[in-house]
């Protein structure tokens, strides 16, 4: 029993590191040859994990040797175009100026009712308002509304907004952000100062942030 869950946690470390390697792309958004090395490696842990009498290296040397497969297939995209239409596909159009495309919904395997559902993942109600609906590689759905149907945009009306930046966490959970401090060109002694203003100390805050306007939110952790 010991040996099982010993076996699991390095599996699981092992295959935290070869995903991690992998990159950060959400599930819905994996190439095709990403998501099949990801079932695959999650095929070959599970094996040593539960058979005590199958070697462990039985499972690493497999996933590693996938990690470089998906490394390497990930170069070749990234140098020949060509090679990147055969392994990852090309986008493909299903609305076209408003028409959709019976063609490519016919070869894309697609149902109207498939195409519907997706629309309104991307908040579109009626498939009328759509000017281009393109699937993309990964099986993500892009959409171009009419333009009598997306919303209005500062620049509709001749206004220039204010740069608004990113903001930065500066505490967490108590914990001081100094990385984000020494972007900003701040220190300790300034953020004391700061939430000192929310009669608290940075330790007792459970976040404080600080915008591109220098605008700051703090909120005390509760005992």
């Amino acid at each position: 029993m010991l040996i099982t869950f010993i076996r699991s946690i390095i599996l699981y470390i092992i295959v935290l590191i070869v995903m991690r390697f992998m990159g950060k792309r959400e599930i819905g958004q994996l190439q095709p040859f990403e998501l099949a090395i990801s079932i695959m490696i999650a095929d070959l842990a599970s094996i040593p994990m539960t058979e005590i009498g199958i070697p462990i290296s039985r499972g690493i040397i497999p996933i590693l040797g996938l990690l470089v497969m998906h490394l390497l297939i990930s170069i070749i995209n990234l140098k020949s175009l060509r090679a990147r239409e055969i392994i990852c596909g090309k986008p493909r159009i299903l609305i076209y100026r408003g028409k959709i495309m019976q063609d490519a919904l016919i070869k894309e395997r697609f149902t109207i009712n498939e195409l519907e559902e997706r629309l309104r993942g991307d908040n579109v109600f009626n498939i009328g308002d759509v000017e281009y609906a393109i699937l993309e590689t990964s099986g993500q759905i892009s959409v171009i509304q009419k333009p009598n149907k997306r919303n209005a945009t500062p620049e509709d009306f001749n206004i220039m907004p204010n740069y608004e930046g990113i903001s930065y966490d500066l505490v967490i959970d108590g914990k001081i952000m100094n990385d984000n401090l020494k972007k900003l060109g701040k220190d300790y002694q300034w953020l004391k100062k700061q939430v000192n203003k929310f009669n608290m100390q940075p330790e007792d805050a459970l976040i404080v942030t600080i915008d591109g306007q220098e605008q700051i939110f703090c909120q005390k952790k509760e005992k």
